[in-house]
């Protein structure tokens, strides 16, 4: 076999190996810290949180080691830790759900209703302050977006939204949904526009994952006040697609 053939299969036995290695250890830490963020219950969110993000940080740091799987966040002067702000953010694979958790301040975010019925991991996070929806069901879906996200807000927290509605391929953004705009627009809370291009190296619905640097870039507030939720979006989705351009 030719060097160059030889180094190609070597390179796919590495990333199938640590692929492989990742989804087992990531497993079994869910399996382990699962159960610890479900007993905590009976203690402030604080404590339960920190130790969700934790466990967020412990399967990055994974990717890292098995997979290769690195990132780096540009714009974090964009955030104020002490101020809420609603997150309006392209979508394109399981990553970014992680990592947010970890270089963004405490959150809540949308989440089908019916991740939360999966054995231990959708128990622990249903301890975790979720905006659980039924999509099938929009205007109940986006009243209750309205309602607990703006309690959440209130209480500090960020509320995470994908206005895309699913994930989406590398080199294709859907039209964003209104409703975390109109979220901002009824709360008064501003949107922090986020860009990623995960997907390069951790693809949606996909096993493999792939060694590089996932880059991240987080634009300035959008302010909401005295604004329509449509102008709020229109910025947002205008700010993302010109980021992800330039990622790309």
């Amino acid at each position: 076999m030719p060097p160059s053939n030889l180094s190609h299969q070597n390179n796919k036995i590495r990333i199938y190996l640590g692929s492989a290695l990742f989804l087992a250890s990531s497993i079994a830490a869910t399996f382990f810290i699962a159960p610890v963020v479900i007993a905590c219950i009976i203690f402030p969110f604080s404590v339960r949180y920190n130790i969700g993000r934790a466990w967020a940080n412990i399967v990055l740091k994974m990717a890292e080691i098995f997979c290769g799987v690195r990132y780096e966040v540009e714009g974090l002067e964009n955030i104020k830790p002490n101020e809420a702000a609603i997150v309006l953010s392209n979508h394109q694979s399981a990553w970014e759900t992680l990592a947010f958790r970890c270089f963004l301040p405490p959150q809540t975010s949308l989440f089908k209703q019916s991740l939360l019925w999966i054995p231990f991991w959708g128990w622990a996070m249903a301890t975790l302050k979720p905006i659980a929806i039924d999509r099938n069901s929009k205007h109940s879906a986006l009243r209750k977006l309205i309602s607990r996200g703006t309690e959440a807000l209130q209480e500090g927290l960020w509320v995470i939204v994908f206005p895309e509605g699913t994930r989406r391929s590398v080199g294709e953004m859907g039209e964003f949904s209104a409703g975390g705009a109109m979220l901002a627009q009824k709360s008064g809370y501003p949107v922090i526009p986020i860009a990623l291009n995960a997907g390069l190296y951790w693809p949606r619905y996909s096993f493999l994952k792939y060694p590089g640097i996932i880059k991240v870039k987080i634009g300035p507030g959008i302010e909401s006040i005295g604004r329509k939720a449509a102008e709020i979006n229109k910025d947002a989705e205008d700010w993302v697609a010109q980021a992800l351009q330039e990622l790309s």
